[in-house]
């Protein structure tokens, strides 16, 4: 039987924003840590796009709604709550007033389950402090049905306020602007919010915990618990920087403040791109500011994705691809072209590693994937990221270079600010663009349909300045070399070999050796010998040797491998390390052990989407 779209601008939505769209969103909600919930209202504003229509169709996931209401009049209105849809939620239908304003407010009364999947409630054990319990959202991709009820689809977008009621010695934080200083009402406080710039539903986002903050810029603060605070306000004190590089690329900052929340280890993206306050996972604290291009790519968001955003997931391109393209000339900006370079190499390095894992005609390793009756966690890859910034890359040589594609970008962004875009939006602007230049023939020649829609790695690459990667490939071919000889004394490699390489060029190092054949368990042991790889703090370089640990079946690091995909819960990590101890037969009972006892610590997302690479989830 073949899966229907749920709607014709979103397969992942039952909402139809076309007939009758929800404008703004005033939520009133009360947190309750006991229960695990958030109870009250929102007030929605909508406008009939259709003046014919009379219902307004909402995406909902496993909420109790007690009452619908016309706001202005109170009078109670009819509506239908669909049994459940495991992938999508239920859709929630409402009859709309009948009256001769085609501009009502609707009242939905509403309480979240505690099974939210876009809510992770932890205990205080959970937490670095010990002592606070702690709420945070993670929305994307199709989750904030489950907090609100909602037009769930990111082809409509709103603003929105909120009264937020939580206990008075934690602090609540939003996607949004803060109005005023909390108000106590009994043992808890009132907070207020205000974000005044469209977004799309799955950029709402909340945070309840014991949280302090500290200035890192002039628009910038930096939040986390007290503990972590000065290692996080050392780590992320270039945002500035990084910021007015992004303006310089992609024009006018305009959501006012850009602040940083630094979550527990159980966030599982690295970072995420909420309005106003960018959520990001405490991997990224290496000490050395080494992993800090992850601000740049959500700093870029705040441009391609969240002004300019996908109409729906399956042109997810468009965001990510975009703002991996537009980090890495903020990079460049920043470091130097070679930087950049080097940054996009090893993206083609990491995205032939997943696309090898997931295999090459795997319909989902298309740029523009069917999401008919798929959930998009489950499409969740790097493909979107570092195959759309190969053909963004691509596109910039093919009509002329930086110089000719810096300000079509810049153009491309003013043009679809506040908007929500198909591919076929892009390439007609495109096109346009450069209608009356050299450039013009070239782009008639593209093949879009291969880039597309066809599975793999992309049909050719940009040429890459690789002057960084050259001593990378140099000692991945020394070690390989040694490893196919049978592993002979003396070995000429030292440990002065990283220390001439930054952490990224280690990480590159390292890629390449994964993209060959496994090494002996001897070369594993040797490595570690030399350059006590057990022991680095980077997350980065510890992912890449502990995968080069496993593919070897050196026994001595299942424990090790372990360890670090149960310390945290960032799917980049947990998923290759929780794949590669599966598919070791001597280390799978090791995998379902740990999975089965970490599972309900995670959020829904990473226990999910692990939970089927180990298939005990089909």
């Amino acid at each position: 039987m073949t899966a229907e779209r749920l709607s014709p601008g979103d397969p992942n939505s039952f909402s139809r924003p076309d007939e009758v769209k929800v404008t703004h969103m005033d939520l009133v909600l009360d947190v309750s840590f006991d229960a695990k919930t958030l109870s009250g209202h929102v007030v929605l504003s909508v406008e009939k796009v259709n003046v014919e229509a009379n219902v307004l169709i909402l995406d909902s996931r496993d909420l109790t709604v007690s009452m619908v209401q016309d706001f202005d009049t109170k009078q109670s209105l009819k509506y239908e709550l669909a049994s459940s849809s495991t992938t999508f939620g239920e859709k929630l239908e409402i009859h709309l007033p009948d009256s001769p304003n085609f501009k009502p407010k609707i009242s939905v009364h509403y309480t979240t389950s505690p099974k939210s999947t876009a809510l992770q409630w932890l205990c205080p054990e959970q937490t670095l402090g010990k002592k606070h319990p702690f709420l945070f959202s993670q929305c994307q991709a199709i989750h904030c049905r489950s907090l609100v009820p909602c037009q769930d689809t990111p082809s409509n977008k709103v603003t929105y306020e909120a009264k937020i009621t939580a206990p008075h010695d934690l602090t609540v934080l939003m996607s949004a602007i803060r109005q005023g200083e909390p108000v106590k009402n009994d043992d808890k406080k009132i907070h207020k919010f205000h974000q005044p710039v469209l977004i799309p539903s799955y950029l709402l986002a909340i945070v309840v915990g014991d949280l302090e903050s500290r200035q890192i810029g002039p628009r910038s603060h930096v939040w986390s618990e007290p503990a972590l605070l000065d290692k996080a306000a050392y780590e992320f004190a270039e945002t500035e920087a990084q910021l007015s590089a992004a303006e310089d690329v992609c024009g006018p900052y305009v959501w006012g403040v850009y602040d940083l929340l630094v979550l527990p280890p159980s966030f599982p993206f690295g970072g995420m791109e909420n309005p106003c306050l960018t959520f990001v996972t405490p991997t990224l604290i290496a000490g050395d500011r080494s992993l800090v291009d992850v601000i740049a790519h959500e700093i870029a968001h705040s441009w391609t994705g969240n002004l300019v955003t996908n109409s729906n997931f399956e042109h997810f391109w468009l965001n990510e691809g975009f703002t991996v393209f537009v980090e890495r000339k903020i990079v460049g900006r920043l470091h130097g072209e070679p930087f950049r370079h080097f940054a996009a190499i090893g993206g083609k390095t990491y995205l032939a590693d997943t696309i090898e894992s997931m295999g090459a005609s795997n319909p989902l390793t298309s740029l523009m994937p069917d999401l008919t009756g798929i959930d998009p966690d489950d499409s969740f890859s790097t493909v979107p990221y570092e195959k759309g910034q190969a053909f963004l890359w691509y596109l910039e040589e093919l009509v002329g270079g930086p110089g000719e594609f810096d300000p079509f970008l810049k153009s491309y962004i003013a043009n679809f600010q506040y908007r929500s875009i198909e591919t076929d939006d892009f390439v007609q602007y495109l096109k346009h663009y450069f209608q009356n230049t050299a450039a013009a023939e070239k782009l008639e020649k593209v093949d879009w349909q291969t880039w597309f829609h066809s599975p793999g790695m992309p049909p050719t690459f940009a040429n890459y300045d690789d002057s960084l990667a050259v001593p990378c490939k140099a000692l991945c071919q020394l070690w390989s070399d040694w490893n196919n000889k049978g592993c002979p004394e003396p070995i000429s490699m030292s440990p002065e070999d990283l220390k001439t390489l930054s952490p990224s060029q280690i990480q590159e190092f390292l890629a390449q050796l994964l993209l060959g054949p496994p090494l002996s368990c001897q070369t594993i042991e040797k490595m570690q010998q030399i350059y006590g790889l057990n022991g680095v703090q980077n997350a980065e370089i510890k992912l890449r040797w502990l995968r080069l640990c496993l593919r070897a079946q050196y026994k001595e690091s299942i424990p090790l491998a372990v360890q670090f995909a149960t310390s945290q819960g960032r799917m980049k990590y947990c998923r290759p390390i929780f794949r590669d101890l599966y598919n070791w037969e001597d280390a799978r009972s090791s995998a379902l052990e740990a999975y089965d006892k970490v599972k309900d610590q995670w959020m829904y997302v990473c226990a999910y989407t692990v939970g089927k690479d180990l298939h005990v989830i089909q």
